[in-house]
């Protein structure tokens, strides 16, 4: 049954991703698989409170990081960019999910997102979170 979920999950991510990222909206929905974040453009409004919802359907431990806006991991996350985090959901293991929220930035810019698990980065586990000026 959960494999069943996952995979719907992935079909719409999929189905919403591909319209461009769209209008803003105070919810994110992800799955993590090995090697990859879906979708991995997330738009949000500055300054409002985004539900996050991720669900790991990969082999391994995934994360959901934020970085600061300006920052980035470079090629590995290491201790050095432990203070550039501006949010994140850690370590949720293969088959895992968890429900959180955050507040947006209030700075409107783009902001890396990274699987800080080793490797990851290299292999292309990278997103981005466009936040946008509200209304």
């Amino acid at each position: 049954m959960k494999n069943y979920f996952i995979l719907l999950t992935v079909i719409a991510s999929l189905a919403f991703s591909s319209c461009g990222g769209g209008a803003p909206s105070t919810s994110i929905d992800v799955v993590m698989t090995d090697f990859q974040f879906i979708p991995n453009t997330f738009t949000v409004p500055a300054g409002e409170v985004i539900s996050v919802h991720v669900v790991s359907s990969g082999a391994v431990v995934h994360n959901f990081v934020i970085m600061k806006l300006g920052e980035t991991a470079g090629d590995s996350f290491d201790e050095d960019d432990e203070e550039n985090i501006y949010w994140e959901v850690r370590d949720i293991p293969p088959n895992g999910e968890e429900t959180s929220t955050f507040t947006a930035p209030s700075e409107p810019g783009e902001y890396q997102i990274v699987c800080r698990t080793e490797g990851h980065i290299l292999s292309g586990m990278l997103g981005k979170l466009i936040v946008v000026a509200g209304e």
